[in-house]
């Protein structure tokens, strides 16, 4: 598999996202279920594919400045014949090195109850459940985590 950062309008990560929304708009029954403003090209800080070893696009993920030293995780999803084989661990690091890598020391999202899966990834993932923050402080169904991240690692010289 492999992992590389790309445009927020690049064709796969569109086809990927819009799969993502799709899923949400029927787990949650509306087709706008965003709690918060909605990721964009103008507010993505980076945008990855997870490509399997033919090239196809398995699965994405993006990171939002939240501030100097944090982010918020959007529009994390792996395609449902892929999901269970790494593809969301393997995205959710790369994001996270990403982060360190810039000096990042904080990560955030916001799921929903109808994620319960996404609920279990992110607490196995090291992730904690936090008072909501931000745009879905006053939503009573939002479901929000954080996870502190360690400084990067400097390589040995």
């Amino acid at each position: 598999m492999d992992i590389e950062p790309v445009a927020w309008d690049h064709p796969d990560a569109a086809m990927l996202r819009a799969r993502q929304r799709a899923e949400m708009a029927e787990r949650y029954g509306t087709p706008d279920s965003e709690s918060g403003s909605a990721p964009s090209a103008s507010d993505i800080a980076v945008f990855v594919v997870a490509r399997a070893d033919d090239g196809t696009a398995v699965g994405c993920g993006g990171l939002r400045a939240l501030d100097a030293r944090s982010g918020e995780v959007k529009r994390m999803f792996v395609v449902p014949d892929r999901r269970g084989t790494g593809v969301a661990p393997a995205v959710l690091a790369a994001l996270e090195q990403w982060a360190q890598e810039r000096g990042w020391t904080r990560l955030r999202l916001e799921t929903g109850p109808a994620q319960p899966d996404a609920v279990r990834f992110y607490t196995r993932s090291g992730y904690r459940r936090i008072p909501n923050f931000g745009a879905y402080a006053q939503v009573p169904d939002s479901l929000c985590f954080e996870r502190l991240l360690p400084p990067a690692s400097v390589p040995a010289s």
